[in-house]
């Protein structure tokens, strides 16, 4: 495609419904391909007019004059239609010519000008492609004023030589004279046929004006997407990581603790020690583990964006306050409802967190974006994993759904911690939001890869 242009002399442009205009737009030069195309045409409409004049000459009543050579009007008629082989090419030179030809094959050859439809095509096609095609819409403005004022001079001249000859006559009283009738006649014909060539052609430049301009809109709403969708799986990544932060943290301090009470009893209590050792061995695996899917996350995530703290206040989330995120729901006016399967386990902190931030996602996307009167969240402990599920009953409303990035959320988390996500409309009716999560570490992919 060829590189658009900005010109000051180019029209401007009518707001598009988005609110946004291309200003200076500049059509682009037509492609190889079509240039191809306008020059077969050309060939084609030149045999098109040459045999147009032949079939003038058999049908007219009268003997006709072929004029130089005896070959005039079949040379004057070819070379009307071979300028556009380049209408989009040089649409404004075109014009000018085919005008000139115009006028000289009516001048010259009247009963292949009068009898032969191709000339009269080649006119309009000439000056529908100058308005569709022209780069420089002021230059083309101009020749489009001089083509008209010289063809409706032109006519007008016709007319004058008639009514001195008193050429126009018929036997019917009618309204209006016949030379009155036929001027009338006349001038609506022509004002159809060069007028309706002109607006066709500003129709076509619209036309793909407005192409262009919703592949711009579509570009940016594309790059908008994406930058959106990052930023929401870098957000996600950096809360995690000030989650893991505080489980890192927490996995320390009882390793200290341990180690502590393990050199105090060494002596007296050897089996306390033991017991403290393997305790730290434990959680040291634990945290070297949930440390490496820290400095993955973090390598991942843009170093340029403000990570911000998280309040010291606040509750440390996890599956434990479920319960309380759900009585929070239902005073906003959410029915929902708690159902726990399966004997309740001590969740890894990483996984405990996830659980709870995946319903809190969840529920408020059933809040904003569902006509949901009521959900349900299903805890679900399967030994070796952990499931969750939020339902609701509604649709999505008719307002702005939003842009899906919780969703995309949802699924790097989940990502990160090697389980399955199932997120999408369900067959009866609502929306459905589920997740597996494994419990052993081992099974869990290291984020960032090591």
């Amino acid at each position: 495609m060829s590189t658009v242009e900005l010109r000051t002399d180019a029209e401007p442009v009518m707001p598009s419904a988005s609110g946004t205009a291309v200003r200076g737009w500049t059509r682009p030069a037509p492609t190889a391909r079509e240039q191809r195309y306008d020059v077969l045409l050309g060939l084609a409409m030149a045999l098109a007019a040459v045999f147009g004049t032949e079939l003038a000459r058999g049908g007219s009543p009268t003997p006709v004059d072929l004029g130089i050579g005896g070959v005039e009007p079949y040379v004057l008629s070819a070379a009307v239609a071979l300028p556009l082989c380049f209408r989009r090419r040089w649409p404004i030179p075109v014009v000018l010519v085919v005008a000139a030809l115009f006028v000289v094959n009516g001048e010259r050859v009247l009963f292949a000008f009068g009898g032969n439809l191709i000339t009269q095509a080649t006119m309009f096609m000439a000056i529908y492609a100058a308005v569709a095609w022209a780069r420089d819409r002021r230059l083309m403005k101009a020749a489009i004023a001089v083509v008209f004022v010289v063809m409706f001079g032109w006519l007008t001249l016709n007319f004058v030589h008639a009514l001195r000859n008193n050429a126009i006559e018929g036997p019917n009283q009618a309204l209006f004279s016949p030379y009155v009738s036929n001027v009338i006649i006349a001038v609506a014909l022509n004002a159809l046929y060069f007028f309706g060539a002109y607006f066709w052609g500003r129709t076509a430049w619209a036309t793909a004006r407005q192409r262009f301009e919703l592949e711009q809109q579509a570009t940016e709403l594309a790059a908008q997407q994406d930058a959106n969708s990052r930023r929401a799986v870098l957000d996600e990544r950096l809360r995690i990581s000030r989650e893991l932060h505080d489980v890192v943290a927490h996995h320390i301090s009882s390793i200290g603790i341990q180690a502590g009470g393990a050199r105090r009893v060494m002596d007296t209590d050897p089996d306390a020690a033991k017991n403290a050792l393997n305790v730290i061995e434990e959680s040291s695996r634990s945290a070297v583990n949930e440390m490496r899917q820290l400095l993955g996350m973090l390598r991942s995530a843009d170093p340029d964006l403000d990570v911000g703290t998280p309040d010291p206040k606040e509750p440390q989330a996890g599956a434990d306050r479920l319960p309380a995120l759900i009585a929070e729901a239902n005073s906003l006016g959410l029915e929902v409802g708690f159902h726990q399967i399966g004997s309740p386990a001590e969740l890894p902190k990483t996984v405990s967190v996830s659980v709870y931030r995946i319903a809190q996602e969840a529920l408020a996307n059933v809040r904003k974006h569902s006509t949901a009167r009521s959900a349900h969240v299903t805890l679900r402990y399967l030994g070796d994993a952990v499931e969750l599920e939020v339902l609701d009953d509604g649709r999505p409303k008719h307002a702005p759904v939003g842009s899906r990035l919780g969703h995309v959320g949802i699924r790097e988390r989940v990502g990160l911690l090697g389980g399955e996500s199932e997120i999408g409309p369900r067959p009866v009716g609502g929306f459905r939001v589920r997740v597996r999560i494994p419990l052993d570490p081992q099974n869990r992919p290291l984020a960032g890869g090591s």
